[in-house]
C-alpha cells in the first residue's frame, strides 16, 4: 500500500516536471531567476565596488563600462546596489511566502478536515485579513512594529496566509470525503496522522503553485513599502528604496530610478512565468 502511494506520488511529480519543461515561457522565467540567484550569491565576485561606499566626486555618472548602471546621488555604483538588493528581494520573496503558505496550509488542512466551530473561526479570521487591502494591512503592521527587515517578514507573512488557508481548506473538504480517508478512519488511524500522511500530501500541488505565485506579490509589496518609507531603511540597497531615492532625479538622472524598476519588473515577471507554468502543469491533476 505504502509503496503504491509512493510510486503514485513519484509519477505525479515526474509528469508535472515533464509538463513544466515543455513550457518555454516557464523555462525562460526559471533561467532568469537562476541567473539572479547566482548574481546575488556571488555579488562580491561579480562587482568590485562596495554597495555602501560613497564617492561624492562621482555623483550621477552615466552608465558606462566602469559603472554599467551609472552611479547615484552619493556616487555609489548602481549596478552593485541592484545586485546586492537582489539578495533582499529574493529573501523577502521566499521567506515570507514560505511562512505564509505554511501557516495557511496548516490552518487550511485542520479547518477543512476537522470543520465545525474551529473551521468556522479560522475562515472568519481569514475573511478579516482578506477584507483589508494587503498593502494597507502591511503598512499598519510595519508602523506598529517598526520599519525593519525582520518586521517586514512578519508583515508580509501576516498578509499572505489567508488566501492559502482558503484554497487548502477547500481541497481538504473534498479530500476528507474520499474512500481512502474513510478506510483509514475505519482501521483506527488517528485524525492527526490522517491529516499529515493523507490530506496534506494531496494538497502539495496546490501549495507549490500558491508558493510560487506569492513570491512576486511579496517582492512587489516590499518594493512598495520601501518606496513609501516603511520598509527597508537607508542605506540598505533595497530595490524599492532605490526607486524611491531616484524619483527626485527622474529627469536629470533617470537611470537612478528606472534601472532598479526594471530589475523589479523582470524579477516579478520571471516568477509569474514560473507560477503560470507550474499551474498549467498541475492543473490537470487538480481537475481530476
Amino acid at each position: 500500500m505504502e509503496k503504491e502511494k509512493l510510486l503514485a506520488h513519484e509519477t505525479l511529480f515526474a509528469d508535472i516536471i515533464r509538463a513544466f519543461k515543455e513550457n518555454k515561457t516557464a523555462l525562460f522565467g526559471l533561467i532568469v531567476v537562476a541567473i539572479l540567484v547566482v548574481l546575488a550569491i556571488f555579488a562580491p565576485y561579480v562587482t568590485p565596488y562596495d554597495p555602501y561606499e560613497i564617492d561624492l566626486n562621482n555623483r550621477f555618472s552615466k552608465p558606462s563600462l566602469n559603472h554599467w548602471f551609472g552611479t547615484d546621488m552619493f556616487g555609489r555604483d548602481l549596478f552593485t546596489r541592484v545586485i546586492y538588493g537582489a539578495r533582499i528581494s529574493l529573501a523577502i520573496g521566499l521567506i515570507p511566502s514560505l511562512i505564509a503558505v505554511s501557516i495557511g496550509a496548516i490552518l487550511g488542512v485542520v479547518s477543512g478536515y476537522i470543520g465545525g466551530r474551529l473551521g468556522y473561526w479560522v475562515m472568519r479570521m481569514a475573511d478579516v485579513v482578506m477584507a483589508f487591502p494587503s498593502l494597507l494591512l502591511a503598512i499598519v503592521v510595519m508602523y506598529t512594529l517598526g520599519a525593519t527587515l525582520f518586521n517586514l517578514f512578519i508583515a508580509l507573512s501576516v498578509v499572505g496566509w489567508a488566501g492559502a488557508a482558503r484554497v487548502v481548506r477547500s481541497q481538504a473538504l473534498s479530500i476528507r470525503e474520499k474512500e481512502f480517508i474513510e478506510a483509514a478512519k475505519a482501521i483506527g488511524v488517528k485524525d492527526i496522522k490522517i491529516m499529515a500522511r493523507h490530506v496534506f500530501p494531496n494538497c502539495l500541488p496546490s501549495l507549490m503553485v500558491l508558493f510560487t505565485m506569492n513570491i512576486p506579490d511579496a517582492i512587489l509589496s516590499e518594493a512598495s513599502l520601501s518606496f513609501l518609507g516603511v520598509g527597508a531603511q537607508p542605506p540598505t540597497p533595497s530595490w524599492g528604496l532605490l526607486v524611491s531615492n531616484g524619483k527626485e532625479f527622474l529627469f536629470s538622472a533617470p537611470w537612478v530610478a528606472i534601472l532598479p524598476g526594471v530589475a523589479i519588473f523582470i524579477t516579478v515577471l520571471a516568477f509569474n512565468f514560473i507560477g503560470d507554468g507550474l499551474r498549467d502543469a498541475i492543473d490537470p491533476y487538480l481537475k481530476g
